[in-house]
């Protein structure tokens, strides 16, 4: 992929705002649209934009998939990323009733799955599958761009992946001329870059998947030498393998308040910053999906309720707050300790848990408690994990901010949730791991 040298600066936010306000508009425009938008990546005086339909769009965007669409469009979102085109024309179909733009995921087959980039033969075969997937799909109104494969470098050694992308990539310009294509990274290094370059130039950008580590976005960019359009299509809460553990190896999960602070400065320093050659980011994850927990990456709980990252994020795409805000967490203890502090009961035993939240749109807040297995899942780059077992009849008092807790019988590691609910379907949440020991053995009284 050529890559033009461009200069850095900074553009006024009035700029960025009126890309902003542009994107909006112009993906509620594809409600009305029958033909394929017309997409393109542009240089103009130094900048890289999305043009559609010769309109500006930024990307204001979201990780969804299956998610609540309206509830993106609602919050100023004017476009979301899928993974696979499974349900292709439902997910099509809604995305335009929405006025939403949909940059729609091809999966390509990962070598850490035990794919062979070698067998030339299974190669071809992928190929024409995806080739199937693009025929199908092109013409919708609400299609955005073509995403090939992700994080396809995770512990993957055969450069030949890149190969296959810039086939892939071939074969969409010759069937498809009106959308790009891009394929999604996790992080970023200048062999990387260049391997790419020199293997997939065919691609139209790049996009970058990163967490705790995206604020380092803009420097590893300058440093792996990539001057050319890109994209994030993951960022969001610190990752488990990047956040502090207990002494016990659980990794330690930020509470809803405190992810959505990261997500507001994270924006503001790798995404909002770069308005030279970012095209915009899908904030991960709206919806809700088992991770180690249930909560550590979705932006919604399982049942429904929106959390602070989706206030965090509709006020950076409009300016705005919503009218009714989320409860925040002003603390969380169990047995007198943060999730910090090495939470150690023994089996059997009761202990005090409380929790410290507010909210400036409901004073009658409810509570909900629950205790659950910890996740011994290895697995990686989000892939399936089975949700860890529930443990009732252990919480009393659980409708309330204090509750007594009983450790659970048996010895092992374990985690205490708290949900805190409002009457406008918002919520918080945290969590603590803790450890049960075993009781310890009782010395017969000496005669």
């Amino acid at each position: 992929m050529t890559q033009p040298n461009s200069v850095s600066k900074k553009w006024p936010l009035a700029l960025l705002a009126g890309a902003l306000v542009a994107g909006s508009c112009l993906a509620q425009e594809a409600i009305k649209a029958t033909d394929p938008a017309k997409v393109e990546v542009r240089q103009t005086d130094g900048r890289w934009q999305l043009f559609v339909n010769q309109k500006p769009f930024f990307i204001k965007g979201a990780g969804l998939e299956f998610g609540d669409q309206e509830k993106l469009a609602a919050a100023g979102g004017n476009s979301f990323r899928t993974w696979r085109t499974a349900n292709g024309q439902q997910v099509l179909d809604r995305a335009q009733k929405n006025g939403l733009l949909v940059t729609m995921g091809l999966d390509v087959s990962r070598e850490r799955h035990g794919f062979d980039y070698s067998n030339a033969d299974d190669v071809a075969k992928q190929l024409a599958e995806i080739k199937a997937q693009v025929l199908k799909f092109k013409d919708h109104p609400a299609l955005l761009m073509w995403d090939i494969g992700n994080e396809l470098n995770l512990n993957s050694h055969n450069p030949k992946v890149w190969d296959a992308v810039n086939d892939i990539s071939k074969m969409i310009h010759q069937v498809d001329p009106n959308h790009p294509t891009t394929t999604s990274l996790a992080g970023i290094s200048k062999e990387l870059v260049n391997e790419i370059k020199s293997r997939a130039p065919d691609l139209d950008l790049l996009c970058f998947q990163s967490y705790a580590d995206i604020v380092n976005l803009p420097r590893e960019l300058r440093d792996s030498g990539w001057t050319g359009p890109y994209a994030v299509t993951e960022w969001g809460a610190t990752g488990h393998w990047e956040c502090g553990k207990t002494d016990w190896d659980a990794p330690i999960e930020d509470d809803s308040s405190v992810k959505a602070g990261l997500y507001g400065r994270r924006y503001k320093i790798a995404i909002a910053s770069d308005t030279n050659n970012c095209l915009g980011s899908y904030v991960f994850l709206w919806g809700q999906k088992q991770e180690r927990t249930p909560t550590w990456y979705g932006m919604f709980l399982q049942t429904g309720e929106a959390t602070e990252t989706v206030d965090v994020m509709q006020h950076l795409w409009t300016g705005s707050w919503p009218e009714f805000r989320s409860p925040q967490l002003k603390g969380f203890w169990f047995d007198g300790k943060t999730s910090r502090q090495n939470v150690h009961l023994n089996a059997g035993q009761s202990y005090a848990a409380k929790a410290l939240a507010q909210s400036s749109a409901d004073a009658s807040l409810k509570y909900s408690w629950e205790i659950l297995e910890e996740s011994r899942a290895q697995t990686t780059g989000g892939d399936f994990e089975a949700p860890p077992q529930s443990l009732p009849g252990l919480i009393a008092d659980g409708a309330a901010a204090e509750a007594q807790v009983k450790a659970p019988a048996k010895p092992g590691a374990y985690r205490l949730f708290v949900y805190v609910l409002d009457a406008h379907g918002k919520a918080a949440y945290a969590n603590i791991p803790f450890y049960v020991d075993a009781k310890p053995a009782t010395v017969a009284a000496q005669p």
